[in-house]
């Protein structure tokens, strides 16, 4: 594929960076933003800037208030469990359906991610281990060749990433949960069930250390 095939519009350009910048918390819950200062930290022009935060906004990963006023929200210990909950339907199911497409290259892949984000846990880089651990996970997903619920995973996952920060810097990185070897072991035999059993377990302790830290 050329360079100029893989170009994508400015719109969703500047979509996708906000939103993986909201995915990785570089806004904390509750932090006030604005067209302008977007508009300067994205490089990007206001009307692309906006369509962006009326997307995101859909997606319950801004909140407009009116104004021109834009905060990234608050999650609350309701509003955790609700994610987590139709996360543990989605994820886990993305995971089963990867089984069918994953190759050796994919596992090598991931084992080497996996590294990554082990060192990144035992050196406390926050910043790494969101960035890998994003990455690890949808890999998987992207696998599954399923749109609708890698969508779906994505906009769940940008709702707690500003709240999965602060839990990271607050606590620190040893307790961070990290089921994946017994996931990337499943995937390589090319089981189904304990991969999407694996997956939820990764996604329960992530659970568990959110309401933990809410406590």
């Amino acid at each position: 594929m050329t360079t100029e095939a893989k170009k994508i519009p400015e719109h969703q350009a500047v979509y996708e960076r906000l939103r993986d910048m909201i995915l990785l918390g570089r806004f904390s819950p509750g932090q006030p933003l604005t067209i302008m200062g977007l508009t300067e930290s994205l490089g990007a022009g206001m009307t692309p800037v906006r369509e962006a935060i009326r997307r995101l906004a859909a997606e319950n990963a801004l909140v407009t208030l009116g104004n021109r006023r834009i905060v990234v929200p608050e999650m609350n210990i309701e509003n955790f469990q609700d994610v987590y909950f139709l996360r543990l339907k989605v994820e886990p199911e993305l995971t089963r359906r990867a089984i069918k497409n994953i190759t050796k290259q994919d596992i090598e892949e991931l084992t080497s991610i996996d590294a990554e984000i082990d060192t990144a846990i035992e050196t406390g880089d926050i910043e790494t281990y969101l960035e890998r651990n994003n990455r690890f996970h949808f890999k998987i997903y992207a696998l599954a060749q399923a749109p609708v619920l890698f969508r779906a995973a994505l906009s769940l996952w940008v709702q707690v990433g500003p709240s999965l920060r602060v839990n990271c810097s607050r606590y620190g990185t040893e307790n961070l949960p990290d089921k994946h070897s017994e996931l990337l072991e499943a995937l390589a035999r090319r089981d189904e069930e304990a991969a999407a059993i694996a997956m939820a377990g990764d996604l329960e302790q992530s659970l568990n250390l959110a309401t933990t830290s809410s406590n």
